[in-house]
């Protein structure tokens, strides 16, 4: 593995932890305290903040803020401009610092273009959330949510595939097979 390729308009602050292969492009600024892992993409206008945790193999596209309280596990996709937050009630005038949500965004989870995350809340394994949704609240494994808010429409294969209904659907694309119980989807 190669050292991390930082562009040279980027600012990567002291303290900041950038993995193994990791790419770090134009404008972006990475701030101290922030853990960002191994073969990590990171496009343009980009900014994570202190205390962010990002995993291996997480793609963030252009314009994208990762804000203090969001954890990115593995090979989570960041579309371009989608919008995460960490205060559920902001006001110029009144600190709200000690009010952070955390957000989780759990492995494989996919974020579409312009969406924007409500701090406070997990996207589960695998689950797709669509472009321009408003994600309110917790996201089931492998769901498909669109819309504002956001509301599951179906489920999708962990590569990304949406599935057809069934109580025991199978991926047309890959051929992985799941089990569905009780309105929850888990791998079989």
């Amino acid at each position: 593995m190669g050292a991390p390729v930082i562009h040279e308009s980027a600012y990567v602050d002291a303290g900041a932890e950038i993995g193994a292969d990791t790419k770090v492009w134009h404008f972006c600024h990475v701030m101290p305290g922030a853990v960002i892992g191994e073969r990590c993409s990171l496009g343009q206008n980009v900014v994570v903040m202190s205390g962010v945790k990002i995993g291996n193999n997480v793609k963030i596209q252009n314009n994208v803020s990762v804000y203090e309280g969001v954890e990115l596990e593995d090979d989570v996709f960041c579309g371009p401009s989608m919008v995460f937050t960490n205060v559920i009630n902001p006001r110029s005038h009144v600190p709200r610092k000690d009010e952070y949500r955390k957000t989780l965004v759990k492995r494989g989870a996919s974020i579409g273009a312009n969406a924007t995350v409500v701090c406070g809340v997990t996207l589960g394994e695998f689950c797709f959330v669509g472009a321009g949704a408003v994600v309110t609240a917790d996201v089931q494994p492998y769901a498909m949510v669109i819309g504002v808010p956001a509301r599951r429409t179906g489920w999708v294969c962990r590569c990304g595939v949406q599935l057809l209904a069934g109580d025991a659907p199978e991926c047309q694309e890959c051929g992985s097979k799941y089990e569905l119980h009780a309105d929850r989807l888990t791998a079989a």
